[in-house]
């Protein structure tokens, strides 16, 4: 009777599974059924996801600097302000306009492995009392760390991975709750109630956490996207799909409600672009008309921006899939704070030699149906980019052996050329070249005007611009082009 049994429930898994295990090849049509696009669409996107090539560079690359010994590096952590004097600061760490506040070891976070993604969230239990965190992916886990006071942060906590290691976790942050996803197999979203860390752990420890709840229906996936306006997470990149508690979304827009933090719900895919790398989805304000205050997705899909309005769960639209010159491989880019412009970048550019120097592209997204890459930021550095983000009129970049780069981009409606760097801090004094090392990822949105980055060898970085020297520069900059037009 067992056999009988088992021979059953056998035959209804393998009929519930897809015929064909690898989802790129399934009809689109499941994923979304809307119009295929109403505005600027290049030919459609490639079946074939890129993001496997990627992996296996990153993984070779990691490997090799285990092998080593330079990853993970685990120096003594730094616990002191070390200023930027003379182009260095604590002695080996290039730098301008920006003092290094501390740094913390991986080691000291309770990880065994190297770092990777990072965010940041401010607690503020009553009017006028405000706490910083920085929240901070790793190999095996995710740890928890106070940096209220820049000089001296205090490590709360760690969360382990829900199942195995990866280099690549992912993390973003709604109504006091960490939202954490994995590229490690049958990870799924770990839910994680922050509320937690104002109980404070015996001095020295580390102590061990464990999710506050977790969301099953995807499996591996790269990066998680939330709408804090909105209460959405769009889990993105998401390629494990079989199982029958998966649900596919062709590696697009997976869109969870968060609205009730311990209790996602699945809500609705979009993966009529197939695999979306990166995202970000907002409530647009920009001067587009046609969708003032609707939800506006713009993402980042290995080979273009594709701009969607998911503003109708069940009737999602794509706006425009525009292409660029040179590309390589989309990654990631971010809005300026009028939804007109917007700087992207691209990780394979400088790997396989189509540009020579670290390039951010700028886009007019004015028109949400025809945007146009209108020019590109050439660095001097030749460093491989990859995130960036943008709070006021400054974009801050982590570009891997470069670090921390931050541009002054008030006008860079007028082109490249009116984009100026005005501030770095490199946190790879190791690493000179254009290979996957060094800083991962920064968050700039302190109210305390203190950065946050990861390094992926050595831990957390606690940064603290002049913004004074920087707003200095950006006088200079617009004096010098007044001087100019007149």
């Amino acid at each position: 009777m067992k056999f009988i049994l088992a021979i059953l429930i056998c035959v209804a898994v393998c009929q519930a599974r897809p015929q064909n295990d690898d989802h790129r090849h399934h009809d689109h049509t499941e994923y979304n059924k809307s119009a295929p696009c109403v505005g600027k669409c290049s030919e459609p996107g490639p079946v074939t996801f890129h993001m496997a090539q990627v992996k296996k560079l990153k993984e070779k690359a990691y490997a090799e600097c285990h092998a080593e010994g330079k990853c993970p590096l685990n120096e003594p952590s730094i616990r002191q302000r070390s200023p930027c004097v003379d182009g260095k600061s604590a002695g080996q760490y290039e730098c301008s306009n920006v003092d290094m506040m501390s740094y913390v070891s991986l080691r000291d976070m309770g990880s065994s492995g190297d770092g990777n993604d990072i965010w940041g969230w401010t607690d503020e239990p009553e009017p006028g009392v405000r706490f910083e965190y920085a929240i901070v992916g790793t190999h095996d886990g995710t740890s928890f760390v106070d940096v209220t006071n820049a000089e001296d942060p205090t490590v709360l906590g760690f969360l382990p991975t829900h199942t195995r290691n990866s280099m690549w976790r992912d993390v973003k942050v709604y109504e006091n709750h960490a939202f954490i996803v994995s590229e490690a197999s049958d990870h799924g979203m770990q839910v994680f109630n922050l509320l937690r860390l104002r109980q404070r752990p015996p001095a020295g420890t580390v102590p061990r956490l464990k999710a506050d709840a977790h969301y099953g229906k995807v499996g591996n996936a790269h990066n998680i996207v939330i709408n804090e306006e909105t209460g959405y997470a769009y889990i993105v990149g998401s390629e494990q799909y079989w199982h029958l508690e998966y649900i596919p979304c062709a590696g697009g827009l997976h869109i969870v409600d968060i609205r009730e933090p311990l209790s996602p719900r699945f809500l609705a895919c979009y993966g009529r672009d197939y695999y979306t790398h990166d995202a970000q989805c907002v409530i647009y304000h920009g001067p587009d008309v046609r969708y003032y205050g609707n939800e506006i997705c713009f993402a980042y899909n290995e080979n273009t921006l594709t701009i969607i309005d998911v503003t109708n769960k069940k009737n999602m639209v794509m706006l425009s899939r525009t292409k660029y010159k040179n590309v390589a491989y989309t990654h990631q880019g971010w809005l300026t704070e009028d939804h007109a412009y917007l700087i992207s970048n691209d990780e394979l550019d400088e790997k396989y030699g189509k540009v020579q120097h670290t390039r951010s592209l700028l886009w007019d997204v004015k028109n949400l149906q025809a945007p146009v890459h209108y020019s590109s930021f050439m660095s001097t550095e030749k460093a491989i980019d990859h995130n960036l983000y943008i709070r006021g009129n400054l974009a801050y970049e982590t570009n891997y052996c470069a670090g921390l780069r931050i541009l002054d981009i008030t006008d860079m409606a007028e082109g490249a050329e009116q984009v100026r760097e005005v501030a770095y801090f490199d946190v790879a004094p190791d690493w000179d070249s254009v290979s996957f090392h060094g800083s991962w990822s920064s968050y700039p949105f302190f109210e305390s005007g203190n950065v946050i980055v990861s390094s992926i060898e050595r831990g957390l970085f606690v940064l603290r611009p002049n913004h004074e020297a920087i707003k200095r520069l950006q006088e200079e900059a617009k004096l010098k082009r007044k001087a100019i037009s007149h």
